[in-house]
This record gives structure tokens, sequence and C-alpha cells, in this order.
């Protein structure tokens, strides 16, 4: 747990004791508190919007579905505990065709679930962790303003943090760690072929990605930031994935990130060659800018090995009008500056400070 998560937790349990000691009977908004033993779930059900639910140190061993706008689910940090139930498969079942997966048959362990035409708004997860799912630890779709932060989501078996079809969501504070596949994992749609989604601003800030197979993915969405977060033990940084539809995935930033050493390997996918040794990723791409990164270290033989590579798409859409400008690149292996699109597609290679790039000329 990092100094932050501790000093959070710490402040945490002074607002417990506040609200456990001074809010009236008849404020307006209610804090509800689950203790060890106590269901999560009936105090989320019973919430109403603008409450507060605080889940206290303990382990909890159940999947929790958030469906009231304005609610808050907060616990003490690394304290408090979500697993899968103990008797209870978490892995997808087989459900009837007609039947609607819950979340703990889909495989998560806290869902926050709007509808497509009309969003779940302002919900908090905040303080807890979700681990040891056989899908995703917290999952999103349909939201707007969804704020997930100071949560440790390990050892989940797809994503550690993952959301889909949602705007002006913010992520911050959090650490995935040893997951399946993506530490945090957006996305437009999931099992749909669409154009990009506006995310409408949506912020990934001060998170660590560690030691999972990509540390974050960013699957067709546009205007969105990724700051000030870490990447290290990943086979893979950061992914900026698009395809040929419309409209294109980019218009996004992607800056003062450290992304560092992310040099496990994982096996070649139906999507893309095996990862190793890669840093900061744009596919299928157009418009985005990569910029004040610090990029470390990374060595593979990989396709997609290299410090900051530019790469044409699983379907060979390519990446175009993308700027990579003022970062500082060293030790990455083939080279710190990879493009392998086609000379005509405008992208830019400017101000960074490194000593290597493919093809020669770019540093």
């Amino acid at each position: 747990m990092t100094k932050r998560h501790i000093a959070y937790l710490a402040c945490t349990t002074t607002l417990v004791g506040a609200f456990l000691g001074t809010t009236p009977a008849s404020a307006a908004h209610q804090t509800l508190v689950v203790r060890p033993g106590e269901s999560i779930q009936k105090a989320v059900n019973a919430a109403r919007t603008g409450d507060t639910v605080v889940v206290l140190a303990g382990v909890y061993h159940e999947t929790v579905t958030v469906r009231t706008a304005g609610l808050t689910l907060r616990g003490m940090g690394g304290l408090t505990v979500l697993q899968p139930p103990a008797k209870t498969k978490s892995a997808p079942g087989k459900l009837g065709r007609k039947a609607t997966p819950t979340c703990l048959s889909a495989g998560n362990g806290i869902c926050v679930i709007g509808a497509r035409n009309k969003a779940l708004r302002d919900v908090t997860i905040a303080g807890l962790r979700v681990t040891g799912f056989a899908k995703t630890g917290v999952w999103s779709m349909g939201t707007d303003r969804l704020t997930v932060e100071h949560v440790l989501a390990d050892h989940n078996g797809q994503w550690g943090i993952g959301q889909e079809h949602s705007t002006r969501a913010v992520f911050r504070d959090n650490v995935a760690r040893s997951n399946g596949d993506a530490g945090l994992f957006l996305a437009n749609t999931v099992q749909a072929e669409q154009g990009a989604l506006d995310s409408k601003g949506t912020l990934v800030e001060d998170n660590r990605f560690e030691d999972n197979r990509i540390g974050l993915t960013v699957r067709r969405l546009r205007n969105l930031t990724v700051t000030d977060n870490y990447a290290a033990a990943n086979c893979a940084g950061m992914f900026v994935v698009g395809d040929e539809n419309k409209p294109r995935a980019g218009a996004l930033t992607v800056s003062e990130n450290r992304v560092e050493r992310n040099n496990k390997y994982c096996a070649k996918t139906a999507r893309l060659p095996y990862l190793q040794g890669t840093g900061i990723v744009l596919t299928g791409t157009e418009k985005a800018t990569v910029t004040g990164n610090t990029v470390l270290d990374h060595s593979g033989r990989s396709p997609l090995s290299g410090g900051i590579v530019l790469f044409k798409s699983f379907v060979g859409a390519t990446s175009e009008k993308n700027k990579i400008t003022d970062n500082v690149l060293a030790g990455n292996s083939p080279a710190d500056l990879v493009n392998q699109e086609a000379t005509k597609s405008g992208n830019a290679f400017t101000g960074n400070s490194c000593r290597a790039s493919k093809p020669a000329g770019m540093c």
C-alpha cells in the first residue's frame, strides 16, 4: 500500500467516526454503515440518491450491484476486502437465451450499471480492495461522472477495473495489479463493432498499473486524458487502440506518465502478437498527443517492443496525425521511438529526448 493510500485510510477512518457520531437521523442524505458479517448489497439497495454506504474493515464474500444515482460506496482502504462468495462460482455460468447475467454470474466484483439511453450519474466507488473475481474487480456500464478512487483491484481474471459506454468518468489514485488482462480497461463498447465514443473528458490520473498483461487499455474512445500514472512490470505499459470504424479513436492526451520496465512476457492473442518490452503503443488512432512522458528500460523482440510505438491495428488501420513530443526515453530496445506507419501518415515526432529510433532520425 502506498503512502497516499495509507494517508487516505487514516482520513477515511476519521470520517467514519464523524459519520457515526454526528449525522442526524433527519439528514437529507444518510450514511449507512456495513459491518463484517452484514450485506453490502442490502445497504446499497436501501440507499437513496445522495446517500453514502460505508463498509468497515473486514472481508466480505459477495458481489455488489449499484443502480442508484448519486450513491457513494466507500470502504476503509485496503482493509475493506471484497472477494467472491466462498461457496459460489464467480465464473460466468450457462444462462438461458433471455436471461440477463448478474454481476456475480458475469464474474465481476462491483458493478455500476446504467442504461444506454439513461446514464447512471454521479456514483463514487472508493477505498476498497476487490480481488479474486473471475472477470473484473470493478465494472461499470452506461454511467456518467462515475468516480473510482483509492481502489486496489488485484488478481482478477480479466480486468482490474473496466468501463464501457460511459462518459466523464474519473479514475484516480487506484492500484491495479496482477490482473489477467488490463489493469484498467476503457472502451466504447466491448461486444459490438462501433466508432469511437466521445468520453466527454474522462480522466485517468495518478494510478499505478503493475504486473498485468497491459497496464492501461483505451479502446475506441476520444476526448480523454491519461496523466501522471505509473506503469511497470506489465507486458505492455499503455495501449491506445483504434480501428477502421468511424469516428476514429484518438483526439486524446497521454501526458506526464512514468512507464518503465514493462518486460513481462505474454503470449499472442487473436488480435495481437506476443507482448514483451512495450512502453506506450498507439494503434489505429488519430490526432492523439503523447507528451511529457518518461519511458525507460523496455526490452523485447515483439513487433510491439520499444519505448513509444506506432503500429497498424490488427485490421490494418493506420495511426495518423498523432503528435509524439517532449518525451524522455532511454534504454528501450529495439528503439526508444518506433514508427511502423507509412511516411505519409502525418505523425510528428518532435522535441523528444532519446538515443535510437526506427526508422533512424526521429530522435
